[in-house]
């Protein structure tokens, strides 16, 4: 059984047209840790060759297509002459999915940072309210002490991280180790789809993933992970299986 793949990035070169389908080349960064005794890889090319009636539902053009980044999920190919496939590895595209792009990503940051600072001026304003009315009518003792206990309580609802209901653990993207039966199954695009629009919208996934405590080798949350990587997330939510 062919070997599933899931490629992300934009196009590196110009859309090429043959009779029922396009194809276009693309890059991704090699495996971090390669076995031992061999040189870590930096790049692998590769040829991706899609049915014409899939890529024109995208909505990508020849222009379009090398400043958007898309999602690839195929299997790898030995049938296409060479002087079609100019990659190392040559990918029959089984869905395309368009990703959002990097300037929606940071107007939706500008606005987060917009309503952090508004709202540490009310906080301030407040602040210097009570402060005015403190010097115009003096307070027993006993008054003074709930304000405090309020304005210590505030600094540390903001402190607490934003992370999806149930994390117990929040551990690095890359120390992640991914089974081979997940690399073999294609996730429902559409539902993935979903997860990336979930997190541009709230910047953080919308479950932790499963993995195992001592080894963390992924046991549930293939999708997420996905999402995780098209997002370049440094950190991930999880919860360990002995919990689940």
């Amino acid at each position: 059984m062919p070997h599933k793949m899931t490629l992300t990035g934009s196009a590196t070169g110009p859309l090429r047209e043959y009779d029922r389908y396009v194809a276009f080349d693309m890059r991704e960064k090699g495996s971090p840790s390669a076995p031992k005794g061999l040189k870590k890889s930096t790049f692998i090319s590769y040829t991706v060759f899609v049915a014409k009636k899939a890529f024109n539902k995208t909505g990508l053009t020849k222009k379009s297509i090398i400043h958007e980044k898309v999602l690839i999920q195929g299997e790898p190919t030995l049938d296409i002459p060479i002087d079609e496939c100019p990659g190392e590895i040559g990918i029959i595209c089984f869905q395309i999915t368009v990703l959002p792009n990097k300037n929606d990503k940071e107007a939706n940051d500008s606005k987060d940072k917009k309503e952090a600072k508004q709202e540490v001026a009310a906080t301030k304003q407040e602040e210097k309210q009570e402060s005015v009315a403190k010097e115009a009518k003096p307070v027993q003792p006993e008054v003074n002490e709930t304000p405090v206990q309020e304005k210590k309580a505030a600094p540390q609802k903001k402190q607490q991280p934003i992370q999806p209901k149930g994390t117990k653990d929040v551990v690095s993207f890359d120390d992640i180790i991914v089974p081979e039966a997940f690399l073999k199954t294609r996730p429902n695009p559409v539902k993935t789809e979903e997860v990336i629009e979930f997190v541009k919208r709230t910047g953080h996934l919308d479950k932790p993933l499963t993995i195992e405590k001592e080894t963390k080798v992924l046991k549930d949350g293939y999708r997420r992970y996905i999402v995780a990587k098209t997002m370049k997330m440094d950190n991930v939510p999880v919860v360990y299986d002995y919990q689940k």
